[in-house]
């Protein structure tokens, strides 16, 4: 009950953030406030290309594209798509032999992400609607598997991995970027609900994501932290994620600065 709970409060939250970009505007997908973990993420060699909406629709915390060097031919699959940036992004690195597939749940999602398809004039694209828990794909058809911030949102992460296992043919990667922490945050943090939807206490400590990759199959499991947060910014980030108006405490915020991070996940399926 408790996933189906929290799945709907990250749907409810997502949603929002797509219809906000269906009306022309940047995607705020909490209070509001400007978020550290989501600015800054493409260049403009990378943007300059793209349709307005998938550059205002990005919530993510990494460059998963950029992470994953993607070849010609490959497949490719975006877990949890939103607005479609790294999908185009990828369609465009893997060329016309190649494809590029988004998953999301939300159905406002899926909307501006085709919408995105269609400006681009993207052919080698693919959205479909479903769980990251339970990938609508058959076993071994994808290269290669990217996300962007989306991983930490599940509620059963170890059902993520091994659909990630499944679908991925053997010596495909895995290559996601995502949010990590160092040590457990404080209850003050993980009680919250917002700050699970809002990508900071749905985050696997370090240690327990590899464990869990190489528990689903995955050998050569790493993390690269590429983004880091201060104090001030650990504050920032936490008031933008929050709906209420309460005020976390200067300890518990030193908490998230020292152990948060952005971080770049690697793993391998291996060959038979």
């Amino acid at each position: 009950m408790k996933d189906r709970q929290t799945q709907k409060s990250v749907r409810e939250r997502y949603a929002g953030a797509a219809r906000e970009v269906l009306q022309g505007k940047p995607a705020r997908c909490c209070s509001g406030k400007k978020d550290p973990i989501s600015i800054e993420l493409y260049d403009q060699a990378q943007s300059r290309d793209l349709p307005e909406a998938a550059l205002l629709a990005s919530l993510g915390c990494g460059n998963p594209t950029a992470l994953a060097e993607l070849g010609e031919g490959e497949t490719v699959l975006d877990l949890g798509s939103g607005g479609g940036v790294d999908v185009l992004l990828s369609a465009k690195r893997v060329g016309p032999r190649g494809k590029a597939c988004g998953l999301d749940m939300t159905d406002d999602m899926l909307e501006l992400a085709r919408a995105n398809q269609a400006r681009a004039g993207a052919t080698n694209v693919e959205f479909l609607q479903g769980e990251i828990e339970s990938i609508p794909l058959p076993d071994e058809s994808v290269d290669v598997i990217i996300s962007n911030c989306v991983i930490n949102l599940s509620a059963d992460k170890d059902a993520v991995f091994r659909e990630c296992f499944r679908v991925i043919k053997p010596g495909g990667r895995l290559a996601i970027a995502d949010i990590v922490t160092k040590a457990p945050l404080p209850p003050e943090i993980t009680s919250e609900i917002d700050f699970w939807t809002g990508c900071v206490s749905g985050a696997l400590v370090e240690s327990d994501y590899i464990f869990r990759l190489h528990a689903a199959g995955f050998e050569s499991a790493s993390i690269e932290p590429v983004r880091t947060y201060s104090a001030e910014e650990a504050q920032a980030l936490l008031a933008s994620k929050s709906s209420t108006a309460r005020t976390i405490s200067a300890d518990a915020a030193a908490q998230v600065a020292h152990n948060l991070y952005s971080g770049f996940v690697r793993a391998t399926k291996p060959l038979p």
